[in-house]
């Protein structure tokens, strides 16, 4: 595997790949050099994720089972439902511009330091932007899917391609840059990774509203919890 490859995979998940003339000059736009390598904006490898983003314990009302995981790609939180108006709420970061998506899916299968397998359009998409992606990359540190991954599959069916997972790009967190899946922080997706067994249903809400009617309050942040556990 080229450092080349690993570059390119990593932009091909990163990067913005469709603009509108205005979109191409927004803060969120990142440029590649002439090696496929992505031009961070400047300080960005440095930025810490926000407060906001780091992961907490909180007071969340729904109407969805203990178990559930429910994505708030607006506001790029993703909920693990505890029960008892309890959740422990995620930053996450979320499908840019024309990838964003919603519906109601489940955890297919799990994979600790997952292979990354581009889908043939992404190889597509990417080669007219000059950069060649592998077949197939195995997990480890380069890898951007990170640690860990939850592969989301079809209520009654196959898999839907998307999927929530780490990432080695922490700073992305809190951003809108990905194809479509649910990146985490690789800390954050480990912690959940524990808790949820395959089969588990979640709720992604977002463009479309596809995911039906689903009804939550975020109250913020459980302070006994935080201050005592539990």
């Amino acid at each position: 595997m080229t450092k080349a490859w690993m570059a390119a995979a990593a932009a091909a998940i990163a990067i913005m790949t469709t603009f509108t003339a205005a979109q191409t000059a927004t803060a969120q736009s990142l440029q590649t050099n002439a090696r496929g390598e992505v031009i961070l904006p400047r300080g960005a490898e440095n930025k810490p994720v926000a407060d906001k983003y780091k992961r907490r314990a909180v007071r969340l009302v729904t109407s969805e089972k203990p178990g559930t995981i429910l994505v708030d790609t607006h506001n790029r939180y993703l909920y693990f439902v505890e029960g008892g108006n309890k959740a422990t709420r995620y930053g996450i970061g979320v499908g840019r511009e024309g990838f964003g998506w919603s519906g109601v899916t489940r955890v297919g299968r799990k994979a600790e330091w997952p292979a990354w397998i581009p889908p043939q359009e992404m190889i597509a998409r990417e080669r007219k932007r000059g950069h060649i992606l592998p077949a197939r990359m195995e997990g480890g540190p380069d890898n951007p899917l990170g640690s860990r991954a939850l592969y989301l599959y079809r209520p009654n069916g196959g898999d839907t391609g998307f999927r929530i997972h780490g990432t080695n790009q922490p700073w992305s967190i809190g951003q809108n840059l990905s194809s479509g899946c649910i990146r985490m922080m690789n800390k954050d997706v480990e912690h959940l990774y524990k808790r949820v067994p395959e089969g588990s249903k979640v709720v992604v809400i977002g463009p479309g509203n596809r995911q039906g009617q689903v009804s939550f309050e975020d109250r913020g942040t459980d302070l006994l919890r935080t201050l005592f556990g539990g």
